[in-house]
């Protein structure tokens, strides 16, 4: 049974996402249907957190619009997401990012990898 799921989520995951780590900076291009027509949106922010579960894979992206904290989380292989590219790499030593929640201002920054 395992070795069909494997093969089932094999051939569903055909999408090729950039190396994203917790602490990137990224723009991900968002499918947003209106009435009958299609347009694409970018959600710019941080990545916070990443989950690596095959077919089940998402990652976490904060940003702050107008002043408030907005988080999202896309799944790796949803057919709404159109791109994701990596605007920076940031420099972070843990793999969840959720401290960041309680900061604010020139404290939520991170480095940027050299």
């Amino acid at each position: 049974m395992n070795k069909v799921i494997q093969e089932l989520n094999g051939e569903r995951a055909t999408r090729k996402l950039p190396e994203l780590n917790p602490g990137d900076t990224v723009v991900v291009q968002v499918k947003v249907v209106e009435g009958d027509r299609e347009r694409v949106q970018a959600y710019e922010g941080v990545v916070i957190a990443k989950k690596n579960r095959g077919l089940n894979s998402s990652f976490t992206v904060r940003k702050v619009s107008h002043g408030e904290g907005v988080e999202r989380v896309f799944q790796t292989f949803s057919p709404a997401i159109s791109e994701v590219s990596v605007k920076r790499r940031g420099a972070v030593r843990r793999a969840k990012l959720y401290y960041l929640r309680d900061l604010s201002g020139k404290a939520a920054r991170i480095d940027e990898k050299i």
